[in-house]
């Protein structure tokens, strides 16, 4: 893992990646959504918790029960063959002697201190949400990440169990450029960054 990756899957990454707002007909397969979480789960969360959990919502009627969450401005993501909800597991824990054996009473950390468990579980979804955009470029497919929407609606509507609650949603397939915004300006290191 000491090698650089080359100048070309930097840019295909992340210079010249865009978060799309428009997209084509073109599908986004079962298989392609199989291959895309199984580059996600790789990506590191504390203790190899992986709170997040994944509802990809492709079918009209889905997308229509997600339809009243989504605010005016985000309408247009209905238009992309899927749009993923990322959610965070409350009960993640329960997994920890699976996905932790080396220390499965970790566990207990979390039933014994139930206020570090939706932080936890918030944060690090974050992060899965994040390494499921970059394995979406990586695969060939775009991703229109947002936050505008009821997070209420989308729970009751998709985490009715009360057990997950949503992080973001994302719109999932291949964008269609012509839609897409002026490249926006980024901060500069000294703006957003220091060196102690």
């Amino acid at each position: 893992m000491s090698s650089k990756i080359d100048q070309a899957a930097i840019d295909h990454l992340f210079l010249s990646a865009r978060s799309h707002n428009g997209w084509t007909d073109a599908p986004v397969s079962d298989a392609e959504l199989h291959e895309l979480y199984d580059i996600v789960k790789f990506g590191p969360t504390s203790a190899n918790t992986q709170p997040a959990r994944f509802v990809f919502v492709r079918t009209a009627e889905a997308k229509e029960r997600l339809r009243p969450a989504l605010s005016e401005g985000n309408l247009k993501s209905l238009a992309a063959p899927v749009i993923v909800l990322i959610g965070y597991a409350l009960d993640f824990h329960e997994k920890i002697p699976q996905l932790f054996p080396h220390n499965p009473g970790f566990k207990d950390l979390f039933v014994n201190n139930p206020g570090i468990v939706e932080p936890h579980a918030f944060r690090n979804s974050a992060l899965q949400g994040a390494y499921l955009i970059l394995a979406a470029r990586a695969l060939g497919l775009d991703v229109g990440p947002m936050s505008g929407f009821d997070a209420g609606k989308v729970e009751a509507e998709f985490f009715p169990d009360g057990k997950t609650k949503v992080n973001f949603i994302a719109a999932l397939g291949h964008g269609d450029e012509s839609k897409l915004f002026d490249r926006l300006p980024r901060l500069a290191f000294d703006e957003a960054a220091s060196i102690v």
